[in-house]
């Protein structure tokens, strides 16, 4: 068993799911919560939004085949959404959110928080580009970056302000929107050559 580690890819696809995961956006819903329940298990949330996403990298695909659908179609549907996650932080204008929720359980945090659909989209949409042992690095990387903001998040907030965080969401939104562009091209292709 060979293994294709190549550190542009796992800096593509790390770059593609902090863009996703957001977790520097998601600060004040943190704050948020934290401000209710008192305290927040960041170790707890952080692990099992990894294993929900490491899961889901393996098994997703069964699951496409299963419902008759190929990674191909999956890529360009995840394109898609990884565009309208763009625009969203681009333009500071919501298309869709869930109800914020209501305590600070595993639920909310590691799902959908951190491992929501457009993180499992684009898991699926990365796994038809890129080598699987890329994209695991990748996870771990965020994961380890989640786990830090969610300790952290109250000294972010401060050092960072408002502001801060709408720029780092900005120029990340036209990241994303690139990689969505670039994902539709690389798989509608494969989609009519089948």
């Amino acid at each position: 068993m060979t293994f294709h580690f190549n550190l542009r890819e796992i800096a593509t696809a790390s770059m593609v799911l902090f863009a996703v995961i957001d977790i520097l956006g998601s600060i004040p819903i943190i704050i948020g919560l934290r401000k209710k329940v008192g305290h927040i298990q960041s170790e707890k949330a952080s692990i099992v939004a990894a294993c929900i996403m490491v899961a889901f990298l393996f098994l997703g695909e069964e699951i496409l085949n299963l419902i008759g659908i190929d990674v191909n179609s999956f890529a360009v549907a995840g394109a898609f959404i990884i565009f309208f996650l763009a625009i969203e932080m681009i333009l500071g204008i919501t298309i869709y959110k869930d109800d914020e929720p209501e305590s600070a359980s595993i639920v909310p945090i590691a799902f959908p928080l951190i491992a929501g659909a457009g993180t499992l989209t684009s898991l699926l949409s990365l796994r038809a580009e890129y080598y699987v042992e890329n994209i695991i690095v990748s996870i771990i990387i965020n994961i380890i970056f989640v786990y830090l903001v969610l300790k952290s998040s109250v000294k972010l907030e401060k050092i960072l302000g408002k502001g801060g965080v709408n720029v780092i969401r900005k120029v990340f939104g036209v990241i994303l929107m690139a990689i969505a562009v670039k994902l539709f091209a690389a798989n509608i292709n494969e989609l009519f050559n089948q």
